[in-house]
């Protein structure tokens, strides 16, 4: 059987239900499998005529070995439909040149990228209730710089047995991305403004996680938290689904030959999407190098080319909100298996951008991390560039997030002269970036209204108006609460007891 261990004390063993359930282990470590599965070419040829959701099952069966094959087909099947996904198999892959291919993620109810893990996680989740035997409401909570907030409100609406509390920075998200969380439907879901950026709002939540005086309060009625982040290992392991796919598929298309590598870049704040590549790659899917894009706020960047991680720099607010983030969570997961599983290094590691707000990795970890990975990052005049450059050179429009990936992938190309194949992850729609797209593509068609910049651009794109986000203008405002960075736990009290 699959057991899952925690980052932090890998002498825990608990079951993948367990893991999705409790979402962050105990001494604040991350679950990560004890073992990873291990796939060949020939199993994932056997993929090429499968479904999305076929695929999704088989690599799920890998990881979920406490959930019956059944459960994991009606999880699947739950959560992949055509009337919530606007695909023709969930994700779709558009080539843009000989080597850049762009894998659409974005085609879900909330035109981003984290659909395809919150649409699948709820439904993970209230299984895993089953299989342990737990009675508790589940209380999630959720930090978010924009897009996995509405992803999260969306998935777990009115989901029996659950409540959500989603926190996100008042002024670091997109106009749209706020409407799209304010106006958010459900009986069982709040939203909620901190003054301070995301990750004040990622450090609340999971201090919260670790207020043991209030976790005693919640079992005593009868709850205990989870979480919707991409700490969750339900979270990530359905973003290891469409690395896997996206790699049969290009095989089924003829793209590629079998065996043949192929590179990976992701536009990445807290590395869960990237870190899900690198877990097909460790299961065997024949990725090369992989590109890891950042913003303007390119801790990233830096700690990928020099191992030290320094989160004591400027923040900034950026045109890729999603991505305005310092301090990278899932960033520990990878380390953990750099660094041979050693927990008591982690720990270090980790106190250490707790207490200093910098850790510096070992020779040996340097060295993998180079082999591995390519850091590069791409400003807000380059992004509108790009989105330009690409609309023009293709008719392809692109959002602000997946333009960043789009210019660090050919950076890193002209820089290696590496002329591999290449996934780029598109990770949202440009409408939900509308203004910033526009005026990329052309200022002069700017308004002062974001709406009549969604028809604007979609008249000059010809891309239609995803009909959810076009809908926004005539939905009320449900949420205004805004509370301070340090009364977050105050807030889920007042909230759920």
């Amino acid at each position: 059987m699959m057991r899952y261990t925690s980052t932090r004390d890998n002498q825990k063993s608990v079951t993948a239900a367990q893991a999705i359930l409790q979402g962050i282990s105990t001494d604040g470590g991350l679950f990560v499998p004890e073992k990873m599965p291990q796939i060949d070419l020939a199993w994932m040829q056997a993929l090429c005529d499968k479904s999305y959701n076929q695929r999704a099952v088989e690599v799920l069966k890998l990881f979920l070995t406490d959930y019956s094959d059944e459960q994991i087909a009606t999880c699947v099947n739950k959560a992949y439909t055509a009337e919530k996904f606007n695909a023709d198999d969930m994700v779709e892959l558009a080539r843009i040149s000989d080597q850049e291919y762009l894998l659409e993620l974005w085609r879900g109810p909330t035109c981003a990228f984290k659909d395809m893990a919150l649409q699948l996680l709820p439904q993970l989740l209230t299984t895993a209730v089953k299989i342990t035997g737990s009675d508790d409401e589940i209380v999630i909570l959720v930090a978010t710089s924009g897009d996995t907030g509405k992803a999260a409100l969306e998935g777990f609406k009115d989901v029996a047995g659950t409540k959500m509390l989603v926190f996100y920075p008042v002024d670091g998200v997109s106009p749209m991305q706020k409407r799209q969380m304010c106006t958010q439907e459900g009986s069982n879901v709040r939203v909620c403004a901190i003054k301070g950026n995301f990750d004040d709002a990622q450090t609340g939540v999971k201090t919260i996680f670790g207020n043991k005086e209030l976790a005693a309060e919640m079992a005593a009625h009868g709850k205990k938290f989870s979480s919707a982040n991409s700490i969750n290992w339900g979270r990530l392991v359905p973003q290891v689904i469409y690395y896997v796919s996206s790699y049969v598929q290009l095989m089924a298309d003829g793209e590629i030959t079998p065996g043949e590598k192929v590179n990976v870049c992701v536009p990445t704040g807290n590395f869960g999407n990237i870190l899900a590549a690198y877990y097909a790659k460790c299961m065997g899917v024949p990725f090369g190098k992989f590109i890891c894009a950042s913003n303007k706020n390119n801790v990233l960047t830096d700690f990928l080319r020099t191992g030290i991680y320094d989160r004591n720099r400027n923040f900034y607010a950026t045109s890729s909100p999603s991505m305005d983030i310092l301090i990278s969570s899932n960033l520990e997961r990878l380390l953990y298996k750099m660094s041979g599983e050693d927990d008591a290094q982690i720990n270090t590691w980790f106190d250490a951008l707790k207490k200093e707000g910098r850790y510096e990795v070992s020779d040996s970890v340097k060295e993998k991390l180079s082999t591995e990975f390519y850091g590069g990052f791409c400003d807000d005049a380059d992004t509108a560039k790009t989105i330009h450059d690409v609309f023009t050179e293709c008719s392809y429009l692109c959002d602000t997030h997946t333009a960043v990936a789009v210019k660090v992938y050919r950076d890193y190309k002209a820089e290696t002269g590496d002329t591999t194949k290449t996934i780029i992850a598109s990770t949202a729609s440009p409408y939900k970036f509308a203004n910033d797209v526009l005026k990329a593509v052309d200022e002069s068609l700017m308004t002062d209204d974001e709406y009549e910049n969604l028809a604007v651009l979609s008249k000059v794109s010809g891309v239609e108006i995803p009909k959810q986000l076009a809908s926004l203008k005539e939905k009320a405002v449900l949420h205004t609460d805004v509370t301070e960075k340090e009364k977050m736990a105050e807030y889920v009290r007042g909230q759920i007891l």
